[in-house]
């Protein structure tokens, strides 16, 4: 009886760390693919931009902060982006110069 307990002990354990890998793995592909998402609709805005994303947003949309240089000059400015999970599409809002907000 002892050892039937451990080990269904043992694969229980086991499963959780396998479920919990998978999950890792989950938010790691979202968050690049709201990063992509977000940093391709703010190309009108900024060149070259670097997406800081919330690590698992809200419970309908990616958030992410996008920053870089401003499009035809020389500042850098940011862009708040929500990416709909549904929908899996970006929008982003105005400039926020750099003085009142960067991502590094």
């Amino acid at each position: 009886m002892k050892t039937t307990f451990a080990l269904a002990a043992a694969l229980l354990a086991s499963g959780v760390t396998v479920a919990h890998a998978a999950s890792d793995d989950a938010w790691s592909n979202f968050r690049s693919e709201v990063a992509k998402a977000c940093v391709t609709a703010a190309k009108g805005l900024i060149e070259n931009g670097k997406a800081l994303v919330d690590p698992f947003g809200s419970q309908s949309y990616g958030l992410a902060i996008v920053s870089g240089k401003a499009v035809g000059a020389n500042v850098t400015i940011s862009t708040i982006c929500a990416f709909d999970k549904k929908t899996r599409k970006a929008e982003i809002g105005g400039q926020i110069s750099a003085d009142k907000l960067t991502v590094k």
